[in-house]
């Protein structure tokens, strides 16, 4: 793992998110809610590497606001998760995909949050260049079922940050 990963607290809510045990839709949703808050981010593209039944992949889709795909090594769990995701009439905005690599199917600084369940092979690096700046990765240890490891993309100091439509108050529209 890469220097960038730190250690976090665990909780049941959390636990039980990032390993997709969640027993209803109204919980999952909660759960999702939950992990989302924790994690911080508002929008944009989730991924979720295995996605086993797609039930916590489904979950994060908490509104229009999120983009969720779930990746996963094993053909069936892939066809369990469309099928679930479909049930709901989510299918699009929450899609899945059979996926083997080590290199994600992502360009670079493209991806909000990273929640990797069960076991999976992608060097942290990797992960990292996925993420966008301020983007989280969270990590959940397969035995013991609990989150263990997060990290989040550093804000690069080449990059200038707009806090308004046209950049800052002065509404020019060209960064520093």
């Amino acid at each position: 793992m890469s220097k960038c990963w730190m250690d976090v607290g665990s909780s049941t809510a959390m636990a039980l998110l990032l390993t997709g045990a969640a027993p209803g839709a109204d919980e999952g949703q909660s759960l999702a809610r939950g992990i989302l808050d924790k994690a911080g981010v508002k929008g944009g593209l989730i991924v979720h590497l295995g996605c086993g039944d797609g039930r916590l992949t489904a979950a994060l889709r908490v509104n229009e606001g999120f983009l969720v795909h779930g990746l996963d090594a094993d053909a069936r769990n892939v066809e369990a998760a469309r099928k679930h995701i479909q049930t709901l009439g989510l299918y699009g905005p929450v899609s899945v995909e059979h996926w083997t690599g080590q290199r994600l199917p992502y360009a670079d600084n493209l991806v909000n949050l990273v929640v990797a369940s069960g076991e999976w092979r992608v060097p942290s690096d990797e992960i990292l260049r996925v993420l966008s700046p301020g983007g989280v990765a969270l990590s959940v240890n397969p035995k013991s079922k609990t989150p263990n490891r997060k990290s989040v993309k550093p804000w690069p100091k080449e990059i200038d940050e707009w806090t308004h439509y046209l950049h800052d108050a002065s509404n020019n529209a060209v960064a520093h």
